[in-house]
């Protein structure tokens, strides 16, 4: 096992490192909400939701990864949190990730067949907005508050963070935002949600997580 491995361990599920700003923190989250649920917003919500359930997929496949090689997961988060949740997911993670989808959302063209450079803009934007993503972790790897113990992981491959990392983070985000009725918003996110339910309960059961 990896240093950084051992290290993000020491604090799984402890509170110990609890700090109150967690607390205003949450409830902006819930304004951000709020506010477009106020305005009927709904595509937004939910696609919000959507790259929510997609970053938790991925936060559960990289605590079973760990447990399956024993070394280190694709990416830790070891350090000072109010609460981690997973090796490599914290709650500040969390709210992150729930806010950064409502304003990718937000930025998406009304017009669906817009063309940014010859390039579909929702195809556009999942492309950018993935690019800026694995900027920012490159930089909060060489602050080492995000570890990567894998060569295949790393500022190096960036392609690979890229395409796995944050493409389909926001690709399931704007999808969902485009679906036709909240009928069908609501199946998709419920789908993602209770995938990940279900992925969650066997790997606590196998005591992977």
């Amino acid at each position: 096992m990896t240093p950084n491995a051992r290290d993000a361990l020491e604090t799984l599920r402890s509170a110990a490192e609890f700090n109150w700003a967690i607390v205003p923190i949450l409830v902006i989250v819930i304004w951000l909400y709020a506010n477009e649920v106020e305005r009927r917003r709904w595509g937004v919500v939910f696609g919000g939701l959507a790259l929510l359930a997609a970053d938790t997929f991925n936060e559960l496949w990289n605590s079973a990864f760990f447990h399956l090689t024993g070394r280190a997961p694709v990416w830790g988060a070891p350090g000072h949190s109010s609460y981690q949740i997973l090796i490599g997911w914290n709650i500040e993670i969390v709210l992150m990730f729930t806010v950064l989808g409502l304003a990718a959302a937000k930025l998406l063209p009304n017009d669906r067949t817009l063309t940014i450079l010859g390039i579909p803009n929702r195809v556009f934007f999942v492309g950018v907005n993935a690019a800026l993503a694995v900027g920012i972790e490159i930089v909060l790897n060489k602050m080492g508050v995000l570890t990567w113990d894998w060569w295949w992981w790393s500022p190096g491959f960036p392609f690979i963070i890229w395409l796995i990392g944050y493409v389909p983070f926001f690709a399931a985000c704007f999808w969902v935002h485009d679906l036709p009725d909240n009928r069908a918003r609501v199946r998709a996110v419920g789908a993602m949600f209770g995938i990940n339910l279900l992925f969650a309960i066997g790997l606590g059961l196998a005591g992977w997580l």
